[in-house]
C-alpha cells in the first residue's frame, strides 16, 4: 500500500472515533439542556410549600441549573480539533496488546462511562507530553490528530518504542511540532495543547503553591505555558483557584486582545486578563511615556514625592482662617495653619480619613487664640465653634476629601512638583515630568501607563473616604473613568485583592512602582512569574528586583523552569537577532532556534528621503507573500508616520506597532524600520531592537538609512 493510501487509510480510523465524540457530544447537551430545563421548573408550584421545603427545592434548583450551564459552557466553547491526540501504549509488563487511549481538550465518557476522550490536564494524559525516545513511558506510538471542525484532515505519529511496535502498525508522517509551527498566524494566539513539549510540560503541571518562575528566551512559548498552566490549574483545583479568581496582567491591550482566545477555547472563561495600563478599576492607559519619563514614573522615589505631595495644602486650600466667637475675632493664619496640616499629618493617618482629626485639630488651634480672653472656656467653645455651619464649611474646602486624579494633577504646576520632590528628584527631571502632566486644553486627559502605577499608590495613600462621602466616592470613580476610554466594567469588587492565583507576563519590564500596584493584588496569590531578562526594557534591574520581592511575599515555595527552544523564529532571523544582543547576554541566556526555512533576513540600506515608500512596498511585498499576519515595527516616535503611510493598506492582516507594542506579539513576516532609532530611544540599548527581531516567525525585512547595520 502506498504511503498516500496508508495515510488516508489512518486518517479514516481516526475521522471514526471523532465522529463517535462529537455524537456523545451532543447527547450531552441535549441531556444538559433537560437538566436545566427541568431546574427551572422544579421549584414551580411550591408557593404553597413549607418554608423549608420551599427552600430546599429552590436550592437544589439552583445546583441543577448552575451544573447544567457549566457543562454547556465547556460543551460550547470555541473548540478547533476536541480530539487532537492518540496513545498507544502496552501495559510495561512486557505484554503485547496495546491499549489506545485519545487525548483531548474535554473528559468524554460514553452512556456506559467508558473512556472516549482524556482530558489534556488529566494525570492520564501526561505521558502525551512528557514521553521521549529515550522515556517513552510505555508508549509505543503518539499520534498528532489535526482537524477543521469535525473533520479530520492529518495526522502525525512519534515512534517511541520501535522494538515494542506490533506487526502491521502504521507510522504516519513525522515532525507535528515543526508543521504547526509553519502554519499561518492569525490576529489571536492559538492554543498548544496538541503540541505542548515536554519541558513546556512541566512547567504547566507545577504546583500551584507559592511562586513558579518560567523564564526563557523568544519564541519559547513561555505565555502559551503560563495560559495552559492556568488552564490546568483551575481544572486540578476549581473550587480554590475558581472561587477567588485568577488574574493574568500582561504588558498591554493589543497583548492581552491577542492572547484573549486561548483560555476560552480550553472552557476557561472566568479568568481576567488585563493590561498593565488597566490594572487600577476605572482606568485604562494605553498611551506610553518616553522611556526617561517611564524611568523617573517607575522609580521609588515617586513614592517619596506623592506623600511629600498630600502633605501640603491642596491648591484651592484657604490660606487664612477668621471666625467669631462671642464677639471676639479669632484668627488662624497661614503658618498656624500649616503647622496645624503637619500635625494631623503626623498621626499616620490617610488623609481621606482624617478630616474629623482635621477639624480637632483646628478647634484646638482656635482655643489656643482664645485662651486667656475674658469669658472663654474650653469646652464651650470646641462644642459651640464644632456645631457652626461656617466652621464646618471651612474644614470641607481646607482639608477635602481627595481623589488620585486630582493629586496627579496637581503636577502640572512645575513650583509645586518641585517642592514635593524635595532632592528625590533633579531639575531635569522634574521639568520632564511636568511637561509630561501638562495637557493642552484642547485634549482631553488620559493617563499614560506609567501614570496607572501611581494612581494606584495614591489610592492607597489617600485612603478610603468616609461613608457619608459615597457621593464623592462615586464622583471619583467617574473622574477617573474620564482618564480612560472603553474602561470594562468588572464582576469583583473594586480593587479586589483576593485572588487565588495572579500571572504576570513580560515581568522583566515592570517598573518597581508597578510590582507595588501589582503586588496589593495578590496579598493571598499564588503566583507564576513569565519574562526573560535579555528583553528587560527596565533600566534598574536591582530596583526592580528590590521591589519584586516585596510584592511577592514571604512565600517560601519557589521553584524556576528555563525554556530553551525557539519554536517561534526560524535560525536564520533568529541568528540575526543574537547579534544585536551579543554585548549584553551570555551564550546561555540565548535559546536555541530549531527550524530552519533557508531564507534569510532582507536588510535593506535607503536614503531617509526613500523609505516611507519603502515601508510601504515591503509591507504589500510579506502581505502578498505569506498567508498570515504581517507587522510592521518602528520606534515610537516614527509611529504616527509610518501609520500614515500604511493608513489605506486595506488589509485587517497587517498590523503597524512600536516596539514597546510588540511585545509579546508574533507574525509570519515582519517589516522593521530604523533599528538603531529602537536602540537610541531605549534606557536599555539594544533590548527593545531584540524584541522587535524575533517577533517574526517566517520572513524579516530591515530597512535602514545606516548602510553599515548590523555592524556598526
Amino acid at each position: 500500500m502506498s504511503h498516500t493510501s496508508v495515510r488516508q487509510a489512518e486518517i479514516a480510523v481516526e475521522q471514526a472515533h471523532v465522529d463517535v465524540v462529537y455524537a456523545r457530544v451532543e447527547e450531552m447537551r441535549t441531556e444538559a439542556r433537560d437538566m436545566r430545563r427541568r431546574g427551572d421548573q422544579l421549584a414551580h408550584g411550591a408557593r404553597n410549600e413549607a418554608i423549608f421545603e420551599q427552600a430546599s427545592m429552590l436550592f437544589e434548583r439552583d445546583v441543577m441549573v448552575r451544573h447544567a450551564n457549566q457543562i454547556l459552557r465547556s460543551l460550547d466553547a470555541e473548540h478547533e480539533g476536541l480530539v487532537f491526540g492518540r496513545l498507544d501504549t502496552t501495559d510495561g509488563d512486557g505484554g503485547c496488546d496495546l491499549e489506545t487511549m485519545y487525548v483531548g481538550r474535554l473528559g468524554i465518557r460514553d452512556v456506559n462511562f467508558d473512556n472516549l476522550v482524556t482530558d489534556w490536564r488529566a494525570p492520564a494524559a501526561a505521558a502525551f507530553y512528557q514521553a521521549t525516545a529515550e522515556e517513552p513511558m510505555n508508549v509505543v506510538r503518539r499520534r498528532v490528530i489535526r482537524s477543521t471542525g469535525q473533520s479530520v484532515v492529518d495526522i502525525d505519529d512519534d515512534l517511541l518504542a520501535p522494538d515494542k511496535r506490533p506487526e502491521g502498525m502504521a507510522v504516519v508522517g513525522e515532525g507535528a511540532l515543526m508543521a504547526s509551527l509553519t502554519r499561518a498566524r492569525g490576529d489571536r494566539m492559538r492554543d498548544i495543547v496538541a503540541t505542548i513539549q515536554k519541558e513546556q510540560d512541566e512547567a504547566i503541571r507545577a504546583p500551584w503553591r507559592g511562586i513558579t518562575e518560567i523564564t526563557g528566551g523568544p519564541g519559547t512559548g513561555k505565555t502559551a505555558v503560563a495560559l495552559h498552566r492556568v488552564a490546568y490549574l483551575l481544572y486540578r483545583d476549581r473550587r480554590r483557584m475558581g472561587g477567588s479568581g485568577v488574574l493574568v496582567i500582561g504588558p498591554s491591550t493589543a497583548f492581552t486582545s491577542y492572547i484573549s482566545r486561548v483560555l476560552p477555547s480550553m472552557g476557561e472563561d472566568t479568568v481576567e486578563l488585563r493590561s498593565l495600563g488597566q490594572v487600577l478599576d476605572g482606568v485604562a492607559g494605553e498611551r506610553h511615556d518616553s522611556a526617561e519619563v517611564a524611568r523617573i514614573k517607575g522609580s521609588l522615589r515617586m513614592r517619596r514625592v506623592l506623600k511629600r505631595a498630600l502633605r501640603e495644602a491642596p491648591p484651592d486650600a484657604p490660606e487664612e482662617m477668621r471666625i467669631t466667637y462671642r464677639g471676639e475675632v479669632l484668627k488662624l493664619d497661614a503658618a498656624e495653619l500649616a503647622r496645624v496640616r503637619r500635625s494631623v499629618h503626623s498621626a499616620g493617618r490617610p488623609p481621606n480619613q482624617s478630616r474629623v482629626d482635621a477639624a480637632e485639630a483646628l478647634l484646638e488651634a482656635l482655643w489656643r487664640q482664645a485662651d486667656g480672653r475674658p469669658g472663654m472656656d474650653h469646652d464651650e467653645l470646641v462644642t459651640n465653634l464644632g456645631e457652626r455651619i461656617d466652621f464646618h464649611r471651612f474644614v470641607v474646602v481646607w482639608w477635602p476629601i481627595l481623589t488620585a486624579a486630582e493629586v496627579l494633577g496637581w503636577f502640572a504646576d512645575r513650583a509645586r512638583l518641585a517642592a514635593a520632590a524635595g532632592r528625590a528628584l533633579s531639575a531635569r527631571e522634574v521639568d520632564l515630568l511636568a511637561e509630561s502632566w501638562t495637557v493642552p486644553e484642547s485634549q482631553p486627559a488620559a493617563p499614560t501607563v506609567a501614570d496607572v502605577a501611581l494612581l494606584d499608590e495614591l489610592r492607597v495613600l489617600l485612603g478610603k473616604p468616609p461613608r457619608r462621602h459615597r457621593r464623592r466616592a462615586a464622583q471619583q470613580a467617574a473622574e477617573l473613568a474620564a482618564w480612560g476610554e472603553d474602561t470594562p466594567a468588572y464582576r469583583r469588587a473594586e480593587h479586589y485583592d483576593e485572588y487565588s492565583h495572579i500571572v504576570v507576563d513580560e515581568a522583566q519590564d515592570l517598573s518597581p512602582m508597578q510590582w507595588r500596584m501589582v503586588g496589593r493584588r495578590g496579598r493571598y496569590a499564588s503566583w507564576t512569574i513569565v519574562g526573560d531578562p535579555v528583553q528587560s526594557s527596565w533600566p534598574d534591574p536591582v530596583e526592580a528586583e528590590s521591589a519584586r520581592t516585596t510584592a511577592l511575599g514571604a512565600r517560601t515555595t519557589r521553584r524556576r523552569f528555563t525554556l530553551a527552544t525557539n519554536y517561534r523564529n526560524s535560525a536564520e532571523i533568529f541568528e540575526l537577532a543574537a547579534q544585536v544582543v551579543g554585548d549584553v547576554a551570555t551564550a546561555d541566556q540565548l535559546p536555541t532556534a530549531v527550524r530552519s526555512t533557508g531564507v534569510k533576513p532582507s536588510v535593506r540600506a535607503l536614503s531617509a528621503a526613500e523609505l516611507p515608500a519603502a515601508v510601504r512596498t515591503a509591507a504589500e511585498e510579506l502581505l502578498s507573500d505569506v498567508d498570515g499576519t504581517v507587522g510592521v515595527i518602528t520606534a515610537t516616535g516614527r509611529l504616527a508616520e509610518a501609520r500614515a503611510t500604511l493608513s489605506d493598506v486595506d488589509d485587517d492582516r497587517l498590523s503597524v506597532v512600536d516596539g514597546l507594542e510588540a511585545k509579546g506579539l508574533e507574525y509570519d513576516a515582519v517589516v522593521l524600520v530604523e533599528p538603531g532609532e529602537l536602540v537610541t530611544e531605549s534606557t536599555t540599548g539594544p533590548r527593545t531592537l531584540y524584541v522587535a527581531l524575533t517577533r517574526a516567525t517566517q520572513r524579516l525585512t530591515v530597512l535602514t538609512t545606516d548602510p553599515s547595520w548590523p555592524s556598526a
